[in-house]
């Protein structure tokens, strides 16, 4: 079997330290001599664009709340303009409200009046149908009274029959 020690691996000597330190230090002269410049300026490049990405977020932020507020000042705007339509549609709608009934007021009133004219219109026509009535019994009895020459009982007899006659015809 191998003869193995967990102590042979880990110990630490100053050797070892010494010649890792130089080791290391070789790495980076020669790494600063070859590379330093390249890595320095992709670290600048890249530097470069991040900034420009940080700027360029910062702008569009600064744009987007500029746009925000623009449309929180056209949402103000439209709701002002909404409430002005609306009132002003309101007052629109009271407007014709009053005009319709003003209208219907006048064409009642005119109707009324039509109808007014109407029954007085009737009412002389059948005053002047009465008055034709009567004179044309007032004649056909003054006919019939003057065609019998009579006393006084039958005369009082023809104009009661005369009445009751004419309070059987249709005026």
């Amino acid at each position: 079997m191998i003869n193995f020690n967990i102590d042979n691996y880990l110990r630490i000597s100053l050797t070892d330290v010494v010649l890792v330190l130089i080791s290391t230090c070789l790495i980076i002269i020669i790494a600063k001599h070859f590379f330093w410049d390249k890595l320095v300026a992709f670290m600048q490049k890249r530097q470069a664009i991040i900034q420009e990405n940080i700027d360029a977020s910062n702008q569009m932020k600064m744009e987007a709340l500029n746009q925000k507020e623009v449309y929180d000042a056209k949402l103000k705007d439209v709701g002002k303009e909404a409430h002005s339509i609306l009132e002003s549609a309101k007052a629109r709608a009271e407007e014709e409200k009053d005009e319709i009934i003003q209208n219907a007021q006048n064409q009642a009133e005119h109707i009324k009046r039509k109808a007014q004219e109407e029954i007085e219109r009737d009412k002389r026509n059948a005053q002047k149908e009465m008055r034709e009535a009567i004179s044309d019994v007032a004649i056909e009895a003054a006919k019939k009274l003057v065609e019998k020459e009579m006393d006084e009982k039958i005369q009082k007899q023809f104009v009661q029959d005369f009445i009751d006659q004419a309070g059987d015809k249709e005026w």
